[in-house]
């Protein structure tokens, strides 16, 4: 092989990886929001005296199916 193709080849294997990193830092980015979402959930759980919706233990436990 000659140097050109050498060349051309590292230049090929760099941009691979460089859209590699590219893409593992928009996954990375994705769960860091992601994750932020959850906790902002969390956070606005209700409790004490006024219970949410999903603290009511009645709620769901019969279920409708006709045919």
């Amino acid at each position: 092989m000659d140097i050109a193709a050498l060349s051309i080849l590292k230049s090929m294997a760099q941009v691979k990886q460089d859209a590699g990193v590219a893409v593992m830092k928009k996954a990375m980015d994705t769960a860091e929001q992601n994750g932020n979402f959850i906790n902002r959930m969390l956070d606005n759980i209700p409790s004490g005296k006024n219970p949410g919706p999903a603290n009511l233990p009645h709620m769901g436990s019969n279920l409708d199916v006709y045919a």
